[in-house]
């Protein structure tokens, strides 16, 4: 993205010669200073906030601990005589709330497990998503002429141009439904409408190596993977999609808490219960049913 940024300053404006020999420079330098203890500031106030939760957990654990103890010498110190019956009893439930114990804190220090899909889903999915190609390592595609990848927030397109070439001898039109890209005097290499909007003035292209163009395209709605590129291309599995790994202590408040929506909304799928959005109407439906209890809804079918 760096590399993109100042190929395009020194190509498209006088950033380089329009000051002093040391003004772009200087004024490089100014903005990372400015911007690189805004981070570190807040890079530690994370940590900070991170350490604070850690040792209220341990805390609590602690406490936790000894309350099981002392309520475990309570009970040692309560010797009654008990049937041959009742003992097997005792033994059976103890045993029963060891192991309720035991799986409830597995399930809190370890990552929630994927729900296995049963054979009837994974019938239903294969029926689904038949015809569709699997994912590249870009969570793109590996087409013919081109090859694209993709993030929740952007696309990145790289376009072989079998041969070297300036950039006036290309057409690259980016709109925000439409993406052209070609040689001049030749059949165009792309030429169709966009899966979804995208934002054109924070997307950008290059010349790399005089040899391939490189495309960064900005996506609109940053909640969702593209099945495809323009509309003629062939489908990928977005079930099959491979997100990099990250901390959602690393995120913003805003950020975490759309990642968390749609985790859970991801799951509730998976397990054939209603998303977040579902409930609400839900819930909506049920405080206006229980608002007219004169009004019979008997017959009504809710989606």
């Amino acid at each position: 993205m760096m590399d993109v940024i100042f190929s395009f300053l020194a190509r498209k404006t006088d950033f380089y010669t329009g000051g002093s020999d040391n003004a772009a420079e200087d004024m490089v330098m100014q903005k990372f200073r400015k911007h690189g203890e805004s981070a570190r500031k807040e890079a530690a106030k994370k940590k900070a906030a991170n350490e604070e939760i850690d040792r209220k957990r341990r805390e609590k654990r602690e406490r936790e601990e000894k309350e099981a103890a002392a309520a475990a010498a309570k009970d040692e110190s309560r010797i009654c005589e008990v049937s041959e019956e009742e003992a097997i009893k005792i033994e059976q439930e103890e045993k029963r709330k060891k192991e309720a114990e035991k799986k409830r804190k597995a399930e809190q220090q370890s990552p929630e497990k994927e729900k296995e899909p049963s054979k009837e889903d994974e019938d239903a999915e294969d029926e689904d998503d038949k015809g569709k190609i699997k994912p590249n390592s870009k969570n793109g595609a590996d087409l013919e002429h081109y090859n694209w990848g993709q993030t929740l927030e952007e696309i990145e397109l790289r376009i072989p141009l079998n041969g070297t070439y300036r950039a006036r001898d290309l057409i690259v039109d980016i709109a925000k439904n439409h993406l052209k890209v070609g040689i001049k005097g030749k059949p165009l290499i792309i030429d169709g409408e966009l899966n979804k909007g995208i934002k054109v003035e924070e997307s950008a292209w290059l010349l790399e190596d005089k040899s391939c163009v490189l495309i960064n395209i900005e996506k609109i709605n940053k909640m969702e993977w593209w099945p495809k590129l323009v509309a003629t291309d062939p489908e990928i599995n977005t079930k099959k999609v491979q997100p990099e790994n990250s901390k959602l202590s690393d995120l913003d408040g805003e950020t975490r808490g759309m990642v968390e929506k749609m985790m859970y909304d991801q799951r509730q799928k998976e397990m054939g219960l209603p998303t977040s959005e579902d409930q609400k109407k839900q819930d909506m439906m049920k405080k206006f049913m229980d608002a007219h209890p004169e009004m019979d809804f008997s017959k009504c079918k809710f989606n």
